[in-house]
């Protein structure tokens, strides 16, 4: 249950966010959605751009 809060709620923040480090939009929600636990982590470390 946990790991489907956190897939939703990273989901939910890629869709919102305006700027990103690394890629876009798109491969954000599909590493997101795709690794499940390991997705999550990765976006909020490194693909989170600065906020605007």
């Amino acid at each position: 249950m946990a790991q489907f809060a956190l897939a939703i709620f990273s989901v939910i923040h890629v869709v919102k966010h305006p700027s990103y480090r690394f890629g876009n939009k798109a491969l954000w929600i599909v590493v997101v959605l795709v690794f499940q636990f390991i997705g999550p982590a990765v976006y909020f470390l490194f693909g989170r751009g600065d906020e605007e």
